[in-house]
């Protein structure tokens, strides 16, 4: 692979006042369709994305389930972390999440970690996880289950 094609991920870009994006510079457009992909038996024509069409929603939410924050046994859906999951019919998928705190220590593996969850899913194309602190995570966010898990009623 020749330096023009690498691309090195920049976790936590910062892309305005409260918000930064998991993507790397150089990165192709969300929507751009790969023309090969790389195994490690080489290059091979990409394969059109298995059942496409939009994104099933509850498969979304149950991808992003199995994440959890490393400091607290409860995945980060049950905790209120994902403000936000846009589909879209190109098997694109936008989520937006926070974090329980600005210098959380998982902030830069967590990000990472929802997305190649969400793009294991057969409809997913593509997907881009972004952080806002807007509006600020505060434990009413937790889910009843998450609240039990963590003796916190």
């Amino acid at each position: 692979m020749d330096e023009k094609n690498q691309v090195e991920p920049a976790i936590g870009m910062a892309e305005g006042a409260g918000h930064f994006s998991l993507e790397a510079e150089g990165t192709p457009a969300p929507h751009a369709e790969p023309v090969s992909t790389w195994t490690p038996d080489g290059e091979k024509p990409a394969d059109p994305p298995q059942g496409a069409g939009v994104p099933d929603e509850e498969t979304v939410i149950a991808a992003i389930a199995t994440v959890y924050d490393p400091e607290i046994p409860v995945n980060i859906y049950e905790l209120g972390l994902i403000y936000a999951i846009d589909l879209h019919e190109d098997g694109s998928v936008k989520v937006e999440m926070t974090l329980t705190a600005p210098n959380c220590p998982s902030a830069q593996e967590l990000p990472a970690q929802v997305r190649e969850a969400v793009e294991k899913i057969d409809t997913v194309t593509t997907a881009t996880v972004e952080i806002v602190w807007e509006p600020p995570w505060d434990m009413s966010r937790m889910s009843e289950d998450a609240r039990l898990a963590l003796n916190m009623f």
